[in-house]
């Protein structure tokens, strides 16, 4: 199977207040997670920077294609525990980058 196996992947860096890393995951992880889960799915990956800028939680979410990118990011700016998370984060969070990234069907990746 080539790798991600969703052919559209929404790619998000947020950068954190340094020194607030560990209080953002716990706030992500228990405000925002259960949205996520309920109207993106499940990640295909939740990465920390180690080199490079720092203070930088990377997550990645998969997607057939623009419909479904846009309805299901519909679904969690609608969601109505999504607020609760934006409130708790808002003071946490200093950037936020969102890109679209499609799949290359490279034919040694087969």
């Amino acid at each position: 199977m080539p790798f991600p196996p969703k052919p559209l992947v929404d790619h998000r860096i947020y950068t954190i207040k340094p020194r607030r890393m560990p209080e953002f995951l716990e706030v992500f992880d228990r405000l925002a997670m259960p949205v996520l889960q309920k109207t993106l799915g499940t990640p295909l990956g939740f990465y920390q920077s180690l080199v490079g800028p720092l203070n930088q939680v990377v997550h990645l979410w998969g997607y057939d294609d623009l419909v479904d990118y846009e309805r299901r990011c519909h679904a969690r700016d609608t969601h109505p525990d999504f607020p609760a998370y934006l409130a708790a984060s808002e003071h946490l969070i200093v950037a936020q980058e969102t890109r679209l990234i499609r799949r290359v069907d490279l034919p040694s990746l087969q």
